[in-house]
């Protein structure tokens, strides 16, 4: 089955702690469901992107590091889950609840490939 990035986006000065007891219910609700379901592989949310640190190759082989997001945009991911979904709709339906219980915008993404299975061989 394909696999599906359901990312939260959160405004650069969004706040984790004034996030109300209605929306912690509601995500922690929308996570019981999927793991019922048995879509979600795998979730988690990130801390603001004040505390990104952002890692660029340099000559030498060197790694320049530095602080904030890599990209200077208004909104960057908060969260996010990885789905395995059985397609397009399925995975966009479980975005369209991710959207009402996080009362954010999200966006939905499959992965190129599914990454080999521990112990296989190819």
């Amino acid at each position: 089955m394909p696999q599906y990035l359901v990312a939260i986006h959160h405004s650069d000065d969004f706040d984790p702690s004034v996030e109300t007891a209605a929306t912690i219910e509601a995500i922690h609700a929308l996570n019981r469901d999927m793991i019922a379901a048995g879509v979600r592989l795998f979730a988690g949310g990130l801390t603001p992107v004040g505390k990104a640190k952002s890692l660029l190759a340099q000559p030498g082989g060197k790694v320049l590091i530095t602080d904030g997001p890599y990209l200077e945009t208004k909104e960057h991911i908060g969260g996010f889950w990885i789905l395995e979904a059985a397609d397009l709709d399925e995975a966009l339906a479980w975005g369209r609840k991710a959207v009402a219980a996080c009362r954010a915008p999200c966006e939905v993404r499959e992965f190129l490939f599914k990454p080999a299975q521990k112990g296989a061989t190819k």
